[in-house]
């Protein structure tokens, strides 16, 4: 990505291009969010594939493999931004340990706030040169609207109080330092100074996932991260994320993802060649 940031239209022009040039699917080197007005493109992300219903937004990560297809209908928007544009963004955070961020958005915020927000961030950054201070604060606008609805989606407030929150957020940064160790909810458990027991039902209440599925979920992302982005044996992963055995590595990866280390990476190389 030449640009630390862009924003672009969907516009029928674009979407009559994409249709007779489809893209195949890819991954790269930046931040993503796809702002859909209307129409109902599919979207695809680690072969999953699903049909979007506006309006909604999807965030796609750095180094994620995806690919859109819009319909002869569809519009919105795409936002296009580096890692260190915005380096503290809670997506990206949540990405780790959540495969897929996508959410419906209000309509007459879409239609109103949402889309005068992207119109100024179009025309600045049609501007030579660009102030990129200005696109950042406006981005950030943005981002904060579409976290706090992230976050209650995924981090349901209404079910969990605020000190719940912060008990299960403070383990989520310290499973971020600790996820490469062979260790389960009690190493966690001990460092947050409460039972394994209370962690789990914290988890449960906030997320409606146990602590054990959470600290698998996030190593089974870096190793599908790992398994297209190095050449390290599938050994070698496995027991970098704390798994001793590669047999047990490759059950634990087939029971979440439904194929073997070895397969998804072949699947994965074919499709980006």
């Amino acid at each position: 990505m030449n640009s630390p940031f862009t924003i672009e239209k969907i516009t029928r022009d674009i979407v009559e291009s994409i249709i007779e040039n489809p893209a195949k699917p890819h991954r790269h080197d930046h931040e993503e969010l796809i702002i859909i007005t209307r129409g109902n493109p599919s979207h695809f992300v680690d072969f999953k594939a699903e049909v979007l219903e506006p309006p909604v937004m999807v965030y796609i990560a750095n180094g994620k493999v995806h690919n859109f297809i819009p319909d002869e209908e569809t519009r919105g928007w795409v936002i296009r931004y580096s890692s260190d544009f915005i380096p503290q963004s809670n997506f990206n955070f949540y990405s780790t340990f959540i495969d897929n961020i996508h959410f419906q958005l209000d309509c007459d915020f879409c239609s109103s706030t949402m889309h005068d927000l992207c119109e100024i961030m179009l025309r600045e950054n049609e501007l030579e040169p660009v102030d990129f201070k200005i696109t950042r604060h406006l981005l950030l606008a943005v981002l904060s609207k579409l976290e706090n609805g992230t976050r209650k989606q995924f981090l349901d407030e209404k079910v969990a109080g605020n000190s719940q929150l912060i008990t299960f957020n403070n383990f989520l940064q310290i499973l971020e330092y600790n996820y490469k160790r062979p260790a389960g909810v009690e190493f966690y458990a001990e460092k947050l100074n409460m039972s394994a027991r209370n962690l789990n039902l914290i988890s449960q209440s906030v997320f409606g996932k146990s602590i054990t599925e959470i600290i698998e979920t996030r190593k089974l992302i870096e190793a599908r991260k790992l398994l297209l982005s190095s050449e390290k044996s599938v050994s070698e992963i496995g027991y970098e994320l704390g798994y001793n055995e590669k047999s047990y590595f490759s059950r634990v990866f087939h029971k979440k993802t439904g194929t073997t280390p070895t397969t998804f990476r072949k699947q994965l190389h074919s499709v980006i060649s």
